[in-house]
């Protein structure tokens, strides 16, 4: 237990609230109250809000069997408001998004466990298929659900499980660096979605101003860059390649590209390695610099310049591939 307290003495957990819990419980938000008549709806609803609270509790009394050894914190994940610092391990419990949420508040010298609070079952997604949707969590990036928290947490303080090391986005907009790296994508749009996306692009070598390829003007529904983390998500739905977790490159794809040029046409998609930078000249009236979603969005105007490479602190991360 020393050797445990000497590595990782202390925790912040960040907990998601759940869709019940916030749309339902607190808010009264027509657009769900208005299920309350149907039963099953309402009821998937209720027990995927108390799954998910029986997991941070498990989470809890985990962590309070551990101590003094191990000191923790539990805050909800939309009191973030900046940096992480002064900790040596971060829990998030929820599923992807919250572990994402979590991402953009950490440098690479804190690691983080996901823990999937409300794993979607198969056999009731199957029973309830001709009624409504019953998935709940995917959890990609999450190793631990409440069943093995306690195994993989004595794991990681006692040393046996090492963290690795994803890589993620860096953006430049007019040369200002956003602060929040892109664990899964960056997709630079416009902000509706039945809108032409004009931009222009080239690969350009980081220590010189010659570029790698030519100069690829692209009409299209928007340009998607990825990481290998997130190449299973939205860039393997619109046809683009899962990379190896532990590459370092990165993927880009011109989404649904209107009548390219034939010279063009084998740029439409491709991958930016180290020191190389993505170049954007953004030619549309309006425009969005999306990260990791719709939850961090960055207005951009027609002549804006995006800068976009892999030159961002990985995040070291507790996981298993599944």
């Amino acid at each position: 237990m020393a050797a445990m307290a000497a590595r990782m003495r202390r925790v912040l957990v960040l907990a998601k609230r759940s869709a019940y819990d916030m749309y339902v419980a607190r808010h009264q938000d027509p657009a769900f109250t208005r299920f309350l008549s149907e039963p099953q709806m309402v009821g998937n609803l209720r027990d995927r809000h108390e799954v998910h609270e029986r997991t941070v509790r498990v989470c809890k009394d985990i962590l309070s069997r551990r101590q003094p050894h191990v000191q923790f914190e539990m805050h909800l994940r939309d009191e973030l408001q900046s940096p992480i610092r002064d900790v040596d391990l971060v829990i998030t419990v929820g599923g992807d998004g919250t572990l994402l949420q979590a991402s953009h508040y950490v440098d690479n010298s804190i690691p983080v466990l996901g823990v999937n609070s409300d794993p979607t079952q198969t056999d009731e997604v199957e029973l309830n298929l001709h009624r409504f949707d019953a998935s709940r969590s995917t959890g990609h990036l999450c190793a631990a659900t409440a069943n093995n928290l306690e195994q993989m947490l004595d794991d990681i303080l006692d040393g046996g499980m090492k963290p690795v090391e994803l890589t993620r986005i860096s953006t430049f907009i007019d040369g200002v660096k956003i602060d929040a790296p892109a664990l899964n994508d960056v997709l630079i749009a416009h902000p509706n979605p039945a809108a032409i996306s004009r931009c222009s692009f080239s690969i350009r070598r980081e220590d010189v101003e010659e570029s790698c390829t030519p100069i690829i003007h692209s009409r299209s529904s928007g340009l998607r860059i990825s990481t290998a983390t997130g190449s299973t998500a939205a860039m393997k739905s619109a046809g683009g390649t899962v990379m190896p977790v532990l590459s370092t490159n990165l993927q880009y794809m011109v989404r649904e590209p209107n009548s390219p040029h034939p010279n063009y046409t084998r740029f439409m998609q491709g991958f930016l390695e180290s020191k190389r930078i993505l170049k954007i000249d953004w030619r549309s009236r309006k425009g969005v610099v999306y990260v990791d979603g719709s939850h961090l969005c960055y207005p951009i105007d027609f002549g804006c310049k995006i800068d976009v490479s892999n030159d961002a602190p990985p995040l070291r991360i507790f996981w298993k591939q599944k």
